[in-house]
């Protein structure tokens, strides 16, 4: 890809204008996303899961919560193949609708106490639909802005996209601790949670109205004019690219473990572990989140300059070193320590996060550059992010609430990492 140009000189203002709406869809989708990970780590064990004892409510609304994780390597597969035979702009629009309405109906749930059953059933079902949903949603924001792109830019563009996931995350994590500062624990588990899920339709009006002003990419459009659609575009990457797909993989796995030890799993840590309140984590994170917001976009620059893997590869070193001393400085039960904790891990992930769109676009042509990033991404999604929070959970009752095996275990997925890059 890094000999691709856009056949036609895109001016500043037009590059910039689809950034702005990557970043501002892919903030809107990962909002979504992000909301069940956090209701998950805080209420969804005493809501739809009453009947078992605490820790096993806690392992059971991470397991759902895996569930989107596992739903989107298959939105990868099907978006991917769509995108690729019909174009990106279309596919963007389609997920934003499909996770909006998932996220608003979560809202609308009656849960366990209400419907039995059929609550965590309809739950997971909800979560399936959000994971094949954000499944495709990446790689066609990714693609808007690479190939709108110069080759010196890339980097820096796309991590735009990168910077959408972490503003979503800052998005929801921020509404979900203004209403738990706001109501009582009884109000909050009556109807406050529900409140973020169904502001989730009002975002889906917002993100709509500007995906749909967004032109195509004048790379996908000069190969569609030159060259016969592939007929499927998954098996052209399989077939010509099999190596890239698991090098991909394998570069997720740190990244993506990690990201959701310290934004999802910290949080069941913190509170049921070490007795903190809600707001403590919750702004711990928060502030982190808006540290690393700054920092990805800057870090995508730098990745224009050095390299996508030296800035990768660096990130995949601190975050192995760092893994004991996060878990030291949350033992603390300080505020501030928790929120340096936080904060310095998620900058550090960014160095990994930050290069990564680029990263991964590079390594696939135009005509199949949809499916073959977003396979190569959301394979790794079930096995590193999704399981992490579930591994993290039985690993710290396993160790009788010691955290080093965990920590151990973030080493060993930066391992697997740094030999991928």
């Amino acid at each position: 890809m890094a000999s691709e140009t856009p056949p036609v000189p895109m001016d500043q203002a037009t590059i910039n204008r689809v950034v702005l709406a990557s970043f501002l869809g892919t903030m809107i989708e990962w909002y979504d996303f992000f909301l069940y990970g956090t209701a998950a780590a805080l209420v969804f064990n005493k809501l739809f899961f009453p009947t078992v004892d605490a820790r096993a409510g806690t392992m059971a609304a991470f397991a759902t919560y895996a569930v989107g994780f596992f739903a989107r390597p298959i939105g990868g597969v099907v978006f991917g193949h769509f995108g690729d035979r019909l174009g990106r702009k279309s596919m963007l629009v389609t997920t934003l609708v499909m996770m909006g309405a998932a996220t608003f109906l979560i809202g609308l749930l009656p849960t366990y106490s209400t419907i039995g059953i059929a609550a965590p059933i309809l739950l997971v079902c909800l979560r399936f639909v959000q994971g094949f949903g954000v499944g495709g949603e990446w790689g066609g924001a990714v693609l808007m802005a690479v190939e709108h792109s110069r080759p010196g830019r890339r980097g820096l563009n796309a991590s735009w996209v990168q910077a959408g996931v972490a503003a979503g995350m800052l998005l929801a994590n921020g509404v979900f601790s203004f209403i738990s500062q706001n109501l009582s624990e009884a109000e909050f588990l009556a109807w406050g949670w529900r409140v973020p899920f169904l502001l989730g339709i009002v975002l889906l009006g917002v993100g709509l109205f500007i995906r749909v002003k967004v032109m195509e990419t004048p790379l996908f459009v000069a190969v569609q004019t030159s060259k016969k659609p592939t007929t499927l575009p998954i098996l052209e990457v399989i077939r010509d690219y099999p190596k890239n797909v698991l090098l991909a993989m394998g570069a997720r796995f740190a990244e993506n473990a990690s990201f959701y030890i310290i934004t999802v799993f910290v949080l069941t840590y913190a509170t049921e572990k070490l007795g903190l309140s809600k707001p403590t984590i919750l702004n711990a994170v928060l502030f982190g989140t808006a540290v690393q917001f700054i920092a990805i976009p800057l870090f995508g620059w730098l990745s224009d300059i050095v390299g996508r893997r030296m800035v990768y590869m660096t990130g995949t070193v601190l975050m192995a070193v760092f893994a004991w001393p996060f878990f030291l400085l949350v033992d603390t039960k300080s505020p501030v320590l928790i929120t340096v904790a936080v904060t310095v891990g998620l900058v550090i992930h960014a160095l990994m996060y930050a290069p990564q769109a680029a990263f991964f676009a590079e390594l696939f042509g135009t005509r199949v550059r949809y499916s073959g990033a977003s396979l190569g991404y959301q394979l790794a999604s079930p096995f590193a992010g999704g399981l992490a929070p579930l591994i993290a959970s039985a690993l710290l009752q396993w160790s009788h609430n010691e955290a080093w095996p965990v920590a151990a275990y973030i080493a060993g997925m930066c391992v697997i990492t740094w030999v991928s890059v």
